[in-house]
């Protein structure tokens, strides 16, 4: 009995690098996931290594899943699966150059704060609310609900510092408070151009801790203004400094934000942002703003506010 040698191949080993790969990324875009649904501090990082770390993950993946099949001349389901995941988490870097609001609810993020404006003149809400076209702030976790705000004669462009109306004007306390912070001697900046002040961003600063045990910031305060210490107990209305020019800024105005933990503990866009409201005053309780181009000029969008309390 003859038997019939086979001249058929056997069929190659599935390499098991690209399944490595591909269960790898969806662990690390599951756990993202997961910390950006928690909440707090947790969702803060993951914000940030959503945006920057998990894209040179992405990429490494890329070049593995592609190396590996370069090496071995095969292309598979596999291959497809690590290399589809790869550039998913690749994706997110465009957060980097595309404005894109930090996913904190309204409603579901607490303790929101009311308190009263930050000065009695009027004051004309350059930006300011829940949404990207208002309020530029929305972007970052620690001002997702801050607010800006000038004083006429504003956006004019002018280099002088007296020509912008919110410089000088006496700021004052939003709300009864414990003072944890307060920073004078940075120089106002010439007006008219983005400083981009990365080294004292905020400039010069009162921090006011509430009854809540949260923070407001009031930043931006004018060179030799501060009026209040750390340590210092202030009531509703008392003054503690003036509007200026100091830190990141492009021309004089009021800075206020709200956030969860100490602004002294945590460095500047890492810390979690909360809602704050406005009262006594004669309109919403959460103003918007935001601006337009006409005529190569900004042309404000938000309302002006006054304070009509006691």
């Amino acid at each position: 009995m003859s038997t019939r040698l086979s001249t058929s191949r056997p069929s190659p080993r599935r390499s098991t690098l690209p399944l490595v790969v591909g269960i790898f990324l969806l662990v690390a875009i599951a756990v993202l996931a997961g910390l950006l649904l928690s909440g707090g501090m947790r969702r803060v990082a993951a914000w940030y290594l959503l945006q920057l770390a998990l894209p040179v993950l992405g990429l490494v993946c890329l070049l593995v899943a592609g190396l590996a099949a370069l090496i071995r001349r095969r292309w598979d389901r596999r291959t497809t699966g690590a290399v589809l995941l790869s550039v998913l988490a690749i994706l997110p870097v465009f957060m980097l150059f595309v404005s894109v609001p930090y996913p904190a609810s309204l409603e579901r993020t607490g303790p929101a704060a009311t308190v009263r404006l930050p000065a009695d003149v009027p004051l004309l809400v350059a930006w300011g609310g829940d949404r990207l076209a208002t309020n530029y702030h929305v972007i970052v976790p620690d001002q997702r609900w801050a607010y800006d705000f000038v004083v006429a004669p504003f956006f004019s462009g002018s280099n002088q510092l007296e020509e912008y109306g919110c410089y000088g004007v006496p700021v004052v306390a939003p709300i009864d408070g414990l003072v944890t912070a307060a920073h004078d001697g940075e120089p106002d900046a010439t007006p008219g151009v983005l400083t981009n002040n990365s080294e004292a961003p905020t400039g010069n600063y009162v921090v006011i801790q509430m009854e809540t045990g949260t923070y407001l910031l009031i930043a931006h305060l004018k060179q030799g203004s501060v009026l209040v210490d750390a340590g210092q107990r202030v009531r509703e209305g008392q003054p503690i400094g003036q509007c200026g020019n100091s830190g990141n800024t492009s021309e004089p105005h009021i800075h206020i934000h709200h956030q969860r933990q100490d602004p002294s503990m945590y460095p500047i866009n890492f810390a979690e942002g909360l809602p704050l409201f406005f009262r006594d005053h004669d309109g919403p309780p959460m103003p918007e703003g935001g601006f337009e181009i006409v005529d190569d000029l900004p042309v404000p969008l938000g309302p002006t506010v006054q304070h009509n309390g006691p």
